[in-house]
This record gives structure tokens, sequence and C-alpha cells, in this order.
């Protein structure tokens, strides 16, 4: 290798590494937010920005919102809230310390959509990077395709600057030992007495349940920025103990997530499968272009959902209704904004210039009626 080449290498070495930070990552690293070298900062932005996001994303609106209130491109600032979730060990549904799956390997899907331009990026089935969101919007800015899954995603990520590090913490790694003991009687793996009074296991039980251990969460978030321009992201560790390799709604375009400039942005949680199966997010959008509220349009595509699994038994009760749910965050092009589950009890988080609130979300069935 000669050494003009050696210089080229370590020069895009130290831009990929840059390029993996967010421009606004004080929060989240304890680093200034000024722009690197003499250029000023972006202008404060005026009224007029919104954010929805999912119920477990309230510090993660809040590190947007800083973020909007300095000026920041709205889906730095939607990135940026997000990591917050992602580099937390203690939230084990993304990034970091997410749950496993049936292997005890951590793999991560994320995805992001720039309204303004209609372009979007995505990662399926990441190992070894706690922010896949980041890898996402560089999936979009740095090239022609949408779309990177499994190893090739991990290479990609890698050529940018990320390093490969351990996503399993030691709690997750308790817990996925402890699901894959009780799985079978007749396997080779065998339960420990006291294992069930770990301090872990103990709070993975009393959050999730001990009959169901497969629940599944993610967070999304949307912006509208004071311009009126509309962005989205969405990331997520996937449905808990997942077949090696699945992928979900999350990271997928139209489903788990869809912004458009002038017309809305949304995104989704919940099972994947369905919402998959029926293109919620662009569907809500759809419905938001035909002159429906946020509100509206999100119950109507759910409604849709439910339409769609009635020729499955196993997913339905015995009153023919949805046993699982699913979860759709919206705002449209005027800044209103909406949460809308199949079963009540979810919960959606707003930011706006009057701060961080979370709200009922609507729903289409009252748990226990």
């Amino acid at each position: 290798m000669t050494s003009s080449r050696r210089t080229f290498l370590t020069s895009v070495a130290a831009a990929g590494a840059a390029s993996a930070l967010s421009p606004f990552e004080e929060n989240l690293q304890g680093q200034s937010t000024a722009p690197a070298g003499n250029a000023p900062p972006p202008a404060p932005a005026a009224d007029g920005y919104v954010l929805v996001t999912s119920g477990n994303g309230v510090e993660a609106a809040k590190a947007a919102r800083q973020a909007l209130i300095q000026g920041y491109d709205p889906l730095d600032a939607a990135i940026a809230g997000v990591n917050v979730n992602e580099l937390d060990p203690n939230d084990m549904s993304v990034g970091y310390g997410g749950i496993p799956n049936e292997e005890g390997v951590v793999q991560l899907d994320a995805a992001v959509m720039d309204g303004r331009t209609l372009r979007a990026g995505a990662v399926g089935a990441l190992e070894g990077c706690k922010t896949p969101s980041k890898v996402a919007k560089l999936v979009m800015e740095r090239t022609d395709r949408v779309f990177l899954v499994g190893a090739g995603a991990r290479k990609f990520a890698t050529a940018h600057g990320f390093p490969v590090e351990d996503l399993l913490t030691e709690k997750t790694r308790k817990i996925w030992l402890y699901w894959r003991e009780r799985l079978s009687d007749s396997d080779d793996w065998i339960e420990s007495s006291k294992e069930a009074q770990d301090p872990a296991i103990q709070e993975f039980i009393k959050k999730y349940g001990d009959a169901d251990f497969r629940p599944q969460g993610t967070i999304h978030m949307s912006v509208r920025s004071a311009k009126g321009d509309l962005v989205g992201v969405t990331t997520t560790s996937g449905l808990f103990f997942k077949i090696p390799g699945r992928l979900g709604d999350s990271p997928v375009i139209g489903a788990g997530i869809y912004s458009e400039n002038g017309v809305g942005s949304c995104g989704s949680t919940g099972r994947g499968e369905a919402n998959l199966l029926t293109c919620g997010s662009h569907t809500v959008v759809e419905f938001m272009r035909q002159g429906k509220s946020p509100e509206e349009a999100c119950l109507l595509a759910l409604k849709r959902i439910d339409e769609k699994t009635h020729k499955v038994p196993r997913h339905r009760d015995d009153k023919g209704r949805p046993k699982f749910n699913v979860n759709f965050y919206a705002v449209d092009a005027k800044g209103r904004t909406a949460g809308a589950a199949i079963w009540s009890g979810s919960k959606y988080v707003v930011g706006d210039n009057d701060g961080v609130r979370t709200l009922e979300s609507a729903y289409l069935y009252k748990r226990g009626a």
C-alpha cells in the first residue's frame, strides 16, 4: 500500500467516525453542540415545532425538543431524541441492553424518513451497534439504496466508524438465560431454584409478566419543524427472543414509518407482523392526505388491521378481537398530533413550545370490556 493510499484511508476513517455523531449530543456524551470549525451555531427555531413519540419517549422528547429549540435539523433532533433510549442499558427494548434473539444475540432494526425529499434509510438485524438510527440515516445519505440488513449493515456501519460493541448487558443475559431454561422440560437446560429471585428477573416479571415472555418494544418519533418539514425515526430491538434475522415493521418504510411534507408523518409500535401486512404508517398518512385528522387516520388504519386479522384464529380472543396491540403516533402538516392503539391503556408523548407531556391514546377496544 502506498503512502498516499494510507493517508487517504486514514482521512476516510476519520471522516466516517465523525459522521457517526449527530450534531446534537451534549445530553448524551457531554460534548459541545457547537458545529466544527468557526461556523456559527444555527439560529434558534421559531415557535411552531411539534413532536410526537411513543409512551417510552419522555426523555427522548426532552432531548429532541431541546435540539429543535437550538435550531438543529428536525431529523437530527429526532435521532438525538431516540439515541437517549438506544444508549440506555435499562431500556430493554431498544439499542444497548435490548432483549436478544433466541440465541442470545442482540439484533437491532431502525429506519429514518425525510419528508422533504421522500428519501429514507433503514437497517435490519444489525449487530454490535448501539445506535442503529444513526446508521439508518447514513444509509439514506451515503448510498443510493434504502435498506441494508445483517452482515451487510454491519460492514456498512464499520466503514463509517461505528465500532463493534457488546450490546448484551448482564441484566439481559440473565433474562435470556431464564427464558431459555424455562422454554422446555425436555431439553438440556435446567432452571436454577434461586434464579427467579434474582432482582433482574423479578424486575422483568413485574413489568412483562411470567406467562407471556414475548413482548416487544420500540420507540418512534415524528417531528414537524417550525418550517413545517416532516421527518420520522423508528428504532427497536424487536420481538423479545425472536427468531434470528426476524424483522418486524419498524425498519420497513411504509409499515413502521412514513413521512411526507405537506401531509404528515407516522410511526408505530406493537405487533409488527400485523402492521407489515397493512402498510400501517403509510395508510395513516394517506388518510391524513384525504383530510382526516391524525386521530381519525390512526383509528381507521387500526380498524383495517383489526379487519385483516379476522382469518387468523390464534390471534383473536373469544369475542373475535385481536389478542395483540398495535400503536400509531402521528403528526400532520398543521401540527396536530395523535396517538391511537387497538386496546385502551396506551400512552403517547407530545413535545412543543409548551413543554413535554404524556397523553392517553385513543383506542378501538376497552380492556376488560
